[in-house]
């Protein structure tokens, strides 16, 4: 079998939207007082400000705050099977899925689950939904896939830089409009049994950094070999225009494209460096904003990269993500005819934009009060917090916001 764009069943993203969050911390003016070189963050990390929710958001408003502006009245009538890819659950048993079925107004007779895979979450859920898609067994139906998650505390801890929040919305149908799977049959994927990075608690996030940057990298080198495997000899460079990445942060983009470049040739890491400019940073412009989105980050990684201004429909791409524990999954794919027009609706600049920045001590206290709260069965978010936050961004803007908890039941309500 030889690389092709001739799916015999095409099937990809139709629409795409996403959700930066309303509050942000600038990580160079934290880094400063953390007593660490903001050059360090800036130009090897590649990260600037990262998101970060109020007491009243949570994945599950994210979720919904990302899918909502996304979908019409005909795109609800049509989609069958909801998929929501997270590792930020706030259920140990009842799937997110069921509040995005349920606020969305979607019909009774619709499929949905909640997919657990760390960051590779997101996409396992594109891929059900595709192969569900390309299956034919409901013609003309579509699939809701939804990327949401936040950040464990970690004040003062190395993770501290990279951690992050956020949600991205797809619709994926046999219009891919936004971006088609270019062969669901030539996808290379890999697993390995590790604790990298990973969550034992409702309340931490941990790992060993050396043995994640390995896996990912050993994720990516046997995933890229199983697509080869099937597609034939792809010229890395010739075959594809740009490349998108897993993004826990900028700079390890950089990292995996090194180590991807090395199945088309041997370079100098200037070399390398300077490729990685061309041919993935584009795609990094709203990443190195909103901090690890984890299960979103590709996701995000494609708006970025559509927005960039320098791609065109029918260019091909590459896709690789990663998600600790482990997976890790390869694959081609093609910009879309409306790509530029149905990211560029979604303004995300300027919702990263309009976020507003913490002060260091409401950023420190607003973390361990929500970790405070996690696993408390009885409490309500004080609107009032973060003085007129509330009133300004949320008061009669339809947002979904999470209102309570009484005796362990949620309570959600639109603003």
């Amino acid at each position: 079998m030889t690389a092709s764009d001739n799916d015999p069943a095409p099937v990809g993203i139709e629409k795409i939207w996403a959700y930066p969050c309303t509050l942000s911390v600038d990580l160079l003016e934290l880094a400063t007082v953390r007593g660490r070189p903001p050059h360090e963050l800036r130009d090897d990390l590649l990260v600037l400000t990262r998101s970060i929710n109020p007491l009243w958001e949570d994945p599950v408003t994210m979720a919904l705050n990302a899918a909502k502006p996304m979908l019409t009245e005909e795109d609800k009538k049509d989609i069958e099977l909801v998929v929501v890819g997270t590792e930020s659950s706030v259920d140990q048993s009842k799937a997110m899925s069921t509040y995005a079925h349920r606020f969305l107004g979607l019909d009774a007779n619709c499929r949905n689950f909640e997919c657990k895979h760390a960051c590779y979450s997101g996409t396992v859920a594109v891929m059900m939904a595709a192969h569900w898609i390309a299956s034919g067994v409901a013609p003309g139906k579509k699939a809701l896939v939804i990327c949401t998650d936040q950040s464990r505390e970690s004040l003062n801890e190395h993770y501290e830089y990279v951690m992050g929040a956020g949600a991205v919305a797809m619709l994926v149908s046999n219009n891919p409009r936004v971006l088609r799977l270019a062969d669901l049959r030539q996808h290379g994927y890999f697993t390995c049994d590790a604790l990298d990075t990973f969550r034992p608690t409702s309340r931490v996030e941990t790992g060993n950094n050396e043995t994640s940057l390995y896996s990912y990298l050993d994720a990516l080198e046997s995933a890229y070999e199983h697509y080869r495997s099937k597609a034939g000899d792809v010229d890395f460079d010739e075959f594809f225009q740009w490349h998108i990445y897993h993004v826990p942060f900028g700079g390890m983009a950089f990292q995996a494209h090194r180590t991807a470049l090395r199945s088309w040739k041997r370079m100098k890491k200037s070399e390398a460096m300077a490729h990685f400019e061309r041919k993935v940073k584009p795609s990094l412009l709203y990443n190195m904003y909103m901090g690890g989105t984890y299960g979103a980050s590709t996701f995000l990684a494609l708006m970025g990269l559509v927005d960039s201004g320098d791609v065109k429909p029918g260019d091909r791409v590459s896709m690789f993500s990663y998600g600790s524990g482990s997976g890790g999954e390869f694959y081609p794919a093609i910009i879309g005819p409306d790509a530029q027009k149905l990211v560029g609706a979604v303004k995300l600049k300027e919702q990263i934009d309009n976020r507003r920045t913490l002060t260091l001590a409401e950023y420190e206290s607003l973390e361990q009060e929500r970790q405070e709260l996690i696993d408390n069965g009885d409490w309500r978010p004080d609107t009032t917090q973060l003085g007129n936050l509330y009133e300004d961004r949320y008061a009669g803007k339809g947002l979904l916001v999470f209102k309570g908890i009484q005796d362990h039941f949620r309570e959600y309500g639109w603003s």
